[in-house]
Parts: C-alpha cells; sequence; structure tokens
C-alpha cells in the first residue's frame, strides 16, 4: 500500500474521522483509524462502537491531490498517527506500508515508521440500505440538534433520556428531548412523500458530533435508518449511529394547554439579566434565580440571593405582561440553555403556577419551537 496526498487537505479529513474515536474503548483496534486505498481513493474510518464516521477521498479530488501507486488496508493507532501527520513540515506526505505492517511516513527531510495492524480484524461497519431515505438541508439540522439537545440527560440511570426522540409522520420531523427537569421540542414541515415514516432514539452525543462533522462545506444530508443504526450521508463523509432500544416517554402530555400569566421579552436582553442574577445564585447551595410578576403594574423583577455573598434585584424590561401575578423560582443554567436556542428573537414566556412548568415559545411560528422549565420549589 502506497501513495502521496496533499498533507493540509488530509489532516482535515483526519480531524473529521477522529471525531468518533475514543481511548476508552473496550476494544483495542477501535483506538486506530482504518485507511483503505483503492484504485478509486482513500477511505479513512474511525469508530469508538457507538459512532463511526467514514471518510472518502477521491483520486478526482484536485485539492487533496492523491497519487496511488499501490492499493491495500491498514490499521494505525490514531493519535499518534494524527499527530505525526500534523506536525510534518512539507505539503505532500508520502505513505508506505512495508513488511509486517510497518508504515513510514515522509514528509520533506522527516520520515516516521509506525507499526500497524491489519485491517482485516477492524469492525465491518452495517450496510444500510433502503428506500426511505431522508435529505434534510444541514443548516436546519444542525439548528434542529442545536435546540433540542440541550435537553438531553447526562444520567445514565434513564438511557433513554440520554437520546433525542426524532418522529417523522405525515411530512412532519418532530424532535423532543427530556432530562425530566426540562423539555425542548421542535417541528420542522418538510417536503417529502408523506408515507415516509421513522420513529428513533438518537443518543445526544452522537448528534453533537453529527453537529460538527456537518460543517460548512455541505448543504444537504441523507438520513438513512435501518434495524439499530442511523446513517447521515453528506458529501463523501459517512456518519454512522447505534440507536437507543426502548419506549421514549410520552411528552405531549407533559406541555400546558393553558396559562395564567403571560410575559414577551427579547430573548438576549432577558438571557443578559439572567446571566447576572446567576453569578450569584452560584454561590448558593441551591443555584436559584427568582422572578415575579406583577401584570396590573405592569412589572416584572428577577432576583437571586446568596447568604455569602449578597443579592441582586433587576427591574427587567417587558414586551407586554398579563394575567396574575406570580413568583417563580427556577435554574438559571436551564433558562440560559433555553434562551440561547432561540437567538436574537422575542420570545414569550406562559406560567400556570410557582409550582408547574412554564413555557418559552417564540413569538412567530409559536408552533414549531418551545422550551419548557420545571421550577424549583423554594419552601
Amino acid at each position: 500500500m502506497q501513495f502521496t496526498i496533499n498533507r493540509p487537505d488530509f489532516v482535515r479529513r483526519l480531524n473529521d474521522v477522529q471525531r468518533a474515536i475514543s481511548s476508552k474503548t473496550t476494544i483495542p483496534i477501535l483506538t486506530g483509524i482504518k485507511l483503505v486505498l483503492t484504485d478509486n481513493g482513500l477511505t479513512l474510518t474511525g469508530s469508538n462502537a457507538d459512532i463511526s464516521i467514514e471518510s472518502f477521498i477521491p483520486v478526482t479530488d484536485e485539492e487533496a491531490e492523491l497519487s496511488v501507486v499501490s492499493t491495500g488496508a491498514i490499521v494505525l493507532q490514531a493519535r499518534f498517527f494524527s499527530e505525526i501527520v500534523k506536525r510534518l513540515p512539507e505539503k505532500t506526505l508520502s505513505f508506505e506500508v512495508k513488511d509486517n505492517f510497518q508504515t513510514e511516513l515522509c514528509s520533506g527531510a522527516a520520515a516516521f515508521t509506525i507499526k500497524g495492524q491489519d485491517a482485516n480484524n477492524y469492525p465491518r461497519l452495517p450496510e444500510i440500505e433502503t428506500d426511505d431515505q431522508l435529505m434534510l438541508d444541514v443548516p436546519v439540522l444542525r439548528q434542529l440538534i442545536a435546540q433540542t439537545v440541550i435537553a438531553v440527560s447526562t444520567q445514565e440511570s434513564r438511557p433513554i433520556l440520554t437520546g433525542v426522540h426524532l418522529v417523522l409522520a405525515g411530512g412532519e420531523l418532530l424532535a423532543v428531548a427530556t432530562d425530566s427537569h426540562r423539555l425542548a421540542q421542535r417541528k420542522i414541515n418538510l417536503d417529502i412523500n408523506p408515507n415516509i415514516r421513522y420513529d428513533v432514539i438518537i443518543p445526544g452525543k452522537s448528534l453533537v458530533e453529527l453537529s460538527r462533522t456537518l460543517g460548512e462545506d455541505f448543504d444537504q444530508v441523507e438520513m438513512r435508518v435501518a434495524d439499530n443504526q442511523v446513517l447521515f450521508l453528506a458529501g463523501n463523509t459517512a456518519f454512522y449511529s447505534r440507536l437507543l432500544e426502548g419506549n421514549y416517554p410520552e411528552t405531549s402530555r407533559l406541555i400546558p394547554t393553558t396559562s395564567s400569566t403571560k410575559a414577551e421579552f427579547n430573548a438576549p436582553s432577558l438571557l443578559a439579566a439572567i446571566e447576572r442574577a446567576s453569578l450569584l445564585s452560584h454561590e448558593s447551595h441551591n443555584n436559584v434565580v427568582k422572578l415575579a410578576l406583577t401584570p396590573e403594574d405592569g412589572n416584572v423583577m428577577i432576583s437571586s440571593n446568596s447568604p455569602d455573598v449578597g443579592n441582586v434585584e433587576e427591574a427587567l424590561n417587558t414586551e407586554s405582561v398579563s394575567g396574575e401575578a406570580l413568583e417563580i423560582s427556577f435554574n438559571p443554567d436551564y433558562m440560559k440553555d433555553a434562551l440561547r436556542s432561540f437567538g436574537q428573537t422575542q420570545i414569550r414566556i406562559a406560567f400556570t403556577s410557582a409550582l408547574r412548568p412554564f413555557t418559552l415559545v417564540p413569538t412567530e411560528d409559536d408552533d414549531q419551537f418551545i422550551q419548557l422549565i420545571t421550577p424549583v420549589r423554594t419552601f
């Protein structure tokens, strides 16, 4: 196996594939990166058993400048291999596998020899063929991930809640995540065959890595589902993830349909105020911020108290406030995550009581995106 390639372009592909490689895997060969060279191009594969990323570099790619001398396959220890390639001095990298999987890497006057492993021992990726593939715009998918993955659970005690529940039915894609303290739900209407149906739970960690992998180089991504795997195809990159097995909780009943108090805010302004209040709440053992709404006076006050440090109180600017007077306490970190997901928009917050979950929605398209937060009991 022997080839030469444009080193900076090769490093970029290595970085993509390395997202899937973990040093904590129980399968030793998965700490390596698999390279398969054919007359058509070079395929790089990384995996940690939960996610796998495959990147293909065709010989027709002018930027890669890939020149194939002889074909073959090898697995190289990912951390050493990538660090060496990144630090080589010249633009061109020469790669050659010799006897006993000894691999020589040359660039300019620098030459490294590292030991590889037999690629036949590397686990094979699943073949996912389906007629019900789904095409998604990458910016839309990345936004959907950012808006929902914040609410997945980090506790392994309920594994099903560590994922995002994706349901496709009637041309509408619904994404929901909850850790039982908060919930994020996003809907997207798609111009596709309404008969295509999906109901899957994708690990939140997988979606975070997918979002990082799908950079600005990609416009669209194809999604395929089969058995316990999901595959995302974008350009010459393939991203595989296992699916979580089990039944996701019925979350629609958690979202209140009525409210007693409503207030509209500018999301960035409210976020800034909560960030200020949380400076003190983080010094307190319970990390709580209080919101007091007095609709008859049009006043909304935010406050936080830390016995060891001090307290803060601030009057908030609101677009409108209506309904019954209310005092409610909440975790400011949950609120900050929710507000960041709205970006530069106006939002409406609807409350039912001091101890019931409250909702945040954009004032426009309020049925497409919702964040729900459970308040904190302070008495």
